[in-house]
């Protein structure tokens, strides 16, 4: 593992097999890793991070496969990878904030290496382990839509209608430069999950059955305009965490980081000053 610093804070980090693009922001307090969606990369947490800088030390990084990590051509892990960033910006412990997928990779994390995360920033995680889930007719309608859409650009903007915008909202409700900036990461993600087995790169932790023994201090945020039962698991995750607790943020879907920067950067010091 090596890492090489640029002058704008930009950096890579060689893991086996891959190499991972990264960004940090100096900051004198805690330090924060921000992980991004699988619906985008590390692009989608900049204008948070901007707002976090020089209260906090906040590094953000591509997952591989998505912005300017490539795909992996061999069995990794996003965990592993998670802990070669902490190595090489060396930081003993450090809060993780993540968003939908990178929650995931949060969660399993605060389980691998307990001593390594001082507290959870859950936006709408995904939860490795947790049983499959049905939604209400409309929804389950529109995945349905994307699974036999006949290109990637048409899956990119079915996309961007269910998690951009929310289920429960319109299509074309968040536009302007976040929508733009959802379907330029998105398209790197879908063209790279097209070579890659669907998955590549999860743990096998079944994080869902040992949320117990997670018991640094966690904030599970969902939006309201978000799929229903994914609300509900958020709110049977703030239950089931030992120091957890939840908040629906109104008239906001799936990806609060790109909708409402300020807000989701008022969220992470609440967490962090508690």
């Amino acid at each position: 593992m090596s890492a090489s610093v640029t002058a704008n804070n930009n950096f890579s980090i060689d893991v086996p097999g891959g190499r991972l693009a990264a960004e940090r922001w100096p900051g004198s307090g805690p330090t924060l890793v921000l992980l991004h969606a699988s619906v985008a990369d590390r692009r989608a947490w900049t204008a948070t991070a901007n707002a976090l800088a020089g209260t906090y030390a906040v590094v953000a990084y591509d997952r591989r496969g998505f912005g300017e990590s490539p795909p992996s051509p061999e069995p990794f892990n996003h965990v592993e990878d998670l802990r070669a960033v902490l190595d090489t910006v060396a930081v003993e412990r450090a809060w993780l904030v993540g968003s939908s997928a990178g929650g995931r990779v949060a969660l399993d994390a605060a389980l691998s290496y307990p001593d390594r995360v001082s507290g959870l920033v859950l936006l709408a995680p995904a939860i490795s382990g947790a049983p499959d889930f049905e939604a209400d007719a409309e929804t389950e309608a529109l995945f349905a839509q994307i699974d036999a859409a006949g290109d990637l650009a048409e899956v990119n903007r079915l996309e961007a209608r269910l998690w951009l915008d929310g289920p429960a909202g319109p299509e074309g409700r968040v536009g302007g430069p976040a929508r733009e900036l959802f379907l330029a990461m998105n398209a790197i993600a879908l063209r790279a999950e097209a070579e890659s087995p669907a998955g590549a790169g999860n743990s096998e932790i079944d994080v869902w059955s040992r949320l117990a023994e997670i018991t640094v201090p966690v904030i599970v945020a969902w939006g309201e305009l978000d799929i229903e039962v994914l609300n509900d698991r958020c709110r049977e995750l703030v239950e089931r965490l030992p120091a957890a607790s939840g908040r629906e943020l109104p008239h906001l879907a799936h990806l609060p980081d790109l909708e409402d920067p300020g807000l989701v950067a008022d969220l992470i010091r609440t967490a962090v000053a508690s």
